[in-house]
């Protein structure tokens, strides 16, 4: 069955950096598009970062510059590089595969990883 599953989640102090992962099993992963997206307490569900099975990359404007996304095909897991965080940075971090294909949207998520920024 398909699971995504993020590690690398934690508390961070401003100013640092965390790594996610993202593992991804159970579909063709190098065909699909990989997203984070995050939630904070009270807020709606945003994009963080995406990248393409082509390999292009793209962020929510807040993350410009400070978080990078990357794949490995080979292992089937997807990365979010984050440094320079922020307190406003605190949000559960969920990993997602989407691929449309003739019509039919697959559209996978993980169970989300806690990522808290504080002195």
């Amino acid at each position: 069955q398909v699971q995504l599953v993020e590690s690398g989640g934690g508390l961070a102090q401003p100013g640092g950096s965390l790594r996610l992962s993202c593992a991804a099993s159970g579909f063709t992963f190098s065909s699909y598009r990989m997203s984070w997206y995050r939630q904070a307490p009270g807020k709606e569900r945003e994009l963080v970062a995406a990248i393409t099975s082509a390999g292009d990359s793209y962020y929510g404007d807040p993350m410009k510059g400070r978080f990078t996304v990357s794949r490995d095909n080979a292992k089937n897991t997807v990365y979010l590089q984050m440094n320079s965080l922020k307190p406003e940075d605190t949000a559960v971090y969920y990993c997602n595969a989407d691929l449309r294909l003739a019509g039919t949207l697959y559209d996978y998520w993980g169970q989300g990883t806690q990522v808290t920024v504080s002195s």
